[in-house]
């Protein structure tokens, strides 16, 4: 990838923001008896967990 390692640095937290934020809408909304809310946050955990298990290894530069 020809990004910029501050650019792919940022949007892997924010894939993982995502992640967090689906996990938990899905949890509040199987406790607040919403299924297809419930249901389809976790849908959107499981789909933003396959894509940051494939991005490739971040690569560290060697300092000094």
């Amino acid at each position: 990838m020809s990004s910029s390692p501050g650019l792919e640095k940022l949007g892997r937290f924010r894939l993982r923001g995502l992640r967090i934020d689906a996990s938990t809408v899905s949890i509040v909304e199987l406790l607040r008896n919403d299924w297809t809310g419930g249901i389809t946050a976790g849908a959107a955990w499981l789909m933003f967990l396959q894509v940051e298990r494939r991005l490739p290894p971040v690569v560290q530069e060697p300092e000094g």
